[in-house]
């Protein structure tokens, strides 16, 4: 049984690695996927990938830290397809550098897409949630934003606030039968980390007791458990796949 037919999504970031996974995994389980990213052709290849599962699919291209392009693309979004019910913000950056060597230019971009792109994208979409009472949103932080990491000041930043956005919301809405969750990956199997030295990827895997990395289909699941209706009693949670990092 298709866990979210019926339903229509969008998620942020869809272009490649764990957001590309989640549409494809949505549309596994039924749903319509509305598939932004940056870049038009990242999210027009994933688009035609769903297609072919025999599920309807949009390409948008949008700079998600650019309020008013939201407020336009989400506009647009409504008036194509009728109705959302699940919005996935995944979209995000990374800067990495020490504090003391970090531009403003690096901590403004990574902030800007990975927080503020979170907020316009929500804020976008909510009055319709409002309207139809009822609504999934999920954001995709990470345990960075938990525990921290040298080099990355600006990611923990953007991804703490991430989750404290994510628990404030999930109060706001709760009364219209809205439901908002947050999962925090750990160290999953991306380009990102594909570019990893071997003694670095070694030194991360001591820190993980399943040792392993995760794998992007492991973040897909944990979505669709959170869009679907097993999840209809849980908001404002953060939900850890991390093979067991943070405990």
């Amino acid at each position: 049984m298709n866990q979210l037919a019926n339903q229509t999504a969008v998620v942020t970031g869809a272009g490649r690695g764990i957001g590309r996974t989640i549409a494809l995994k949505f549309a596994s389980e039924g749903a319509d996927v509305v598939c932004v990213s940056r870049t038009l052709e990242n999210s027009e290849k994933v688009a035609a990938e769903i297609r072919t599962l025999g599920h309807r699919a949009w390409a948008v291209s949008l700079d998600v830290s650019d309020s008013a392009a939201v407020a336009t693309a989400s506009q647009a979004i409504l008036a194509e397809v009728g109705k959302v019910d699940i919005l996935v913000n995944n979209a995000g950056v990374t800067r990495d550098g020490l504090l003391m060597r970090m531009s403003d230019a690096d901590w403004d971009l990574v902030l800007n897409t990975n927080l503020r792109g979170a907020f316009a994208m929500t804020k976008a979409f909510t009055r319709s949630f409002l309207k139809q009472r009822s609504g999934r949103i999920i954001n995709i932080a990470s345990v960075i934003g938990l525990i921290g990491n040298a080099g990355q000041a600006n990611y923990a930043a953007s991804k703490a606030g991430l989750i404290g956005f994510t628990k404030s919301i999930a109060r706001e809405l709760a009364s219209r039968g809205i439901t908002v969750n947050a999962i925090a990956p750990g160290f999953i199997e991306t380009d990102m980390t594909a570019a990893l030295k071997e003694e670095t990827k070694a030194e991360l895997l001591k820190q993980i007791p399943l040792q392993s990395f995760g794998q992007s289909d492991d973040i897909a699941h944990a979505a669709v458990f959170l869009a679907g209706q097993g999840a209809r009693y849980i908001t404002g949670q953060i939900l850890t796949v991390d093979g067991g990092m943070v405990m």
